[in-house]
């Protein structure tokens, strides 16, 4: 019994988490002018602290060895991760949230891809036939997008999902069980390489009180909690099924934005999306094969 409300509570802190990073999209929109690196320094300067914290809660009180025993990958995958928020945070800025949030979700096929190719991680059949049918819907969607003006959104949306790829090969790679100080490395390189990129480029730090707001809030709450309520969850719950379950920040983030904004998206862009989600769902649902044991601690 203990391990059924487990499931079920790990079930829905992935979805709670999923629901956080879908009204990523919105608030960017809602920041208004504001550049690529200044929602960047900001967003990170939110994230960090709450990840601190959240660390500092699962290690007993050790947040700095916690953090440095996670060693190399850890830094590297916090690198990736850099190339993952920038290109995100640009992606939404540049093309319809619908194209972006699509393309982001290519991600976890990008991922076994990657992994089969440096770590030599077997591909499953399914998993092959998901990534052909997801080119299909990637191809369509791009099309789209340079059909739109668009193509510059589109092509960061797809870096960002690698760069994301990237940092969850890293982690395999080294072995990391709680990904959590990779993100916190990745949440302090970006305050770090944001800054230096608006220094270096003449631009300035000022925005709107209002826009700095929506930024902090998008790191702590949206990103931040948000993670950490998907890490929690996700140690009960099997990847397979996260990765169905991740599928609802896609369905949502699109919505988010037409019923507040009224931000709609081209049929082709829903058309490649739905192709494209189909894959992914095609993958998860093979990869299912059991519950996860029953949580001993």
């Amino acid at each position: 019994m203990g391990s059924e409300i487990g499931y079920r509570r790990g079930m829905a802190l992935v979805v709670a988490g999923a629901v956080l990073w879908s009204l990523m999209g919105l608030a960017i929109r809602l920041m208004g002018d504001a550049g690529t690196w200044q929602v960047l320094f900001y967003r990170s300067l939110g994230l960090v602290p709450v990840l601190f914290l959240v660390i500092l809660h699962r290690s007993g009180g050790q947040p700095l060895s916690r953090i440095h025993a996670a060693g190399w990958p850890a830094l590297i995958g916090g690198t990736g991760l850099v190339f993952a928020f920038a290109g995100a945070i640009f992606a939404i800025q540049a093309a319809p949230v619908a194209n972006a949030v699509f393309l982001f979700a290519a991600a976890p096929l990008m991922t076994a891809v990657l992994a089969w190719l440096l770590l030599g991680e077997p591909v499953r059949r399914a998993t092959w036939g998901a990534i052909a049918i997801a080119a299909v819907g990637v191809f369509v969607m791009v099309r789209e997008g340079l059909a739109l003006g668009a193509g510059a959104g589109n092509i960061a949306a797809l870096l960002s999902a690698a760069g994301f790829a990237a940092f969850t090969v890293t982690l395999r790679w080294g072995r990391l069980a709680d990904m959590l100080p990779a993100v916190f490395i990745g949440g302090l390189l970006s305050v770090l390489v944001a800054a230096a990129v608006i220094v270096l480029g003449g631009e300035s730090f000022a925005l709107p009180p209002r826009a700095i707001a929506i930024a902090l809030l998008m790191g702590t709450l949206l990103l931040g909690l948000g993670m950490a309520s998907y890490t929690a969850g996700s140690r009960s719950v099997p990847a397979a099924e996260i990765g169905i379950l991740s599928l609802v920040e896609v369905m949502l983030a699109p919505l988010w934005v037409w019923l507040f904004l009224n931000e709609g998206a081209s049929a082709g862009t829903f058309a490649g999306g739905a192709v494209l989600l189909g894959a992914i769902a095609l993958n998860a649902l093979t990869g299912m094969r059991h519950r996860p044991p029953p949580v001993t601690a």
